[in-house]
């Protein structure tokens, strides 16, 4: 798979998951996204070290990679050549988990059919295993947020984050346009899940609820994902993934 061809099937996937971020008209239709961040686990096929290889003959690389032992999570950042948008993978480690969800979220995973755990384009197909019950989804939120997002999201993108410069209006100005949606904003980049750095601002916006059918019929409305907006310093002519990724 063409790098090009990848991009394309996850930002489809984005903003079909994520339909009034998708409706948005806050900004050009080529306005450029300055980074996809990507949810997945140290499991498998779907494990950061399992999809480094794939995404390097696509012509990402390997920017910064650490472990945060307060998120539970692996981040690894990725750039393509060029311009483009970078990729962050945000790799969830199952064993900081409890033994109950450990094993409530290994269960899941098992019931994926191996032909669904195959590919270049692991991370654009949705989930791969079956939708679990309200209960089961619970645990594993108790246990970690992420767990319980991967249990009915299976791993894909979470969000895509954008540089104000990009987008030609200044963080306040693009604050005040979301609240006009409904969209509340939180500080942090990435509802805390990405380091803070002196020289950026950043906020997240979560998505609206929508409905979830679990796999007993149960429905329950959810926030799922969400749009991250950063602002670098006027000094810094940096992009705000340059900024927030800087070794």
């Amino acid at each position: 798979m063409q790098r090009e061809e990848f991009v394309q099937q996850l930002w489809l996937d984005y903003v079909h998951t994520y339909p009034d971020i998708g409706a948005l008209p806050l900004w050009p239709a080529d306005a450029r996204v300055d980074y996809l961040a990507l949810v997945t686990f140290d499991q498998g096929p779907f494990a950061t070290q399992a999809l480094l290889p794939k995404l390097g003959h696509m012509g990402y690389r390997l920017r910064h990679q650490q472990d945060d032992i307060e998120t539970g999570c692996r981040l690894t950042a990725l750039s393509p050549p060029g311009n483009e948008a970078w990729l962050v993978l945000i790799e969830l480690n199952t064993k900081a988990l409890q033994d109950d969800a450990d094993i409530a979220l290994l269960e899941l995973v098992n019931q994926a059919h191996p032909q669904d755990c195959k590919g270049h384009n692991l991370l654009c197909r949705g989930r791969p295993w079956p939708m679990p019950s309200w209960e089961r989804y619970l645990t594993l939120s108790e246990a970690h947020p992420l767990a319980g997002w991967l249990a009915i999201m299976g791993p894909r993108i979470h969000h895509a984050g954008f540089d104000c410069r990009a987008l030609g209006s200044p963080l306040d100005a693009l604050d005040s346009a979301f609240q006009a949606t409904g969209m509340e904003s939180l500080d942090g980049s990435a509802h805390g899940l990405f380091p803070s750095h002196p020289a950026l601002v950043s906020r997240f916006y979560p998505t609206l609820g929508q409905k979830v059918v679990f796999g007993h019929g149960d429905e329950h409305r959810l926030c799922l994902g969400g749009l991250g907006v950063n602002q670098v310093c006027a000094s810094d002519r940096r992009r705000s993934v340059e900024v927030m990724w800087a070794a």
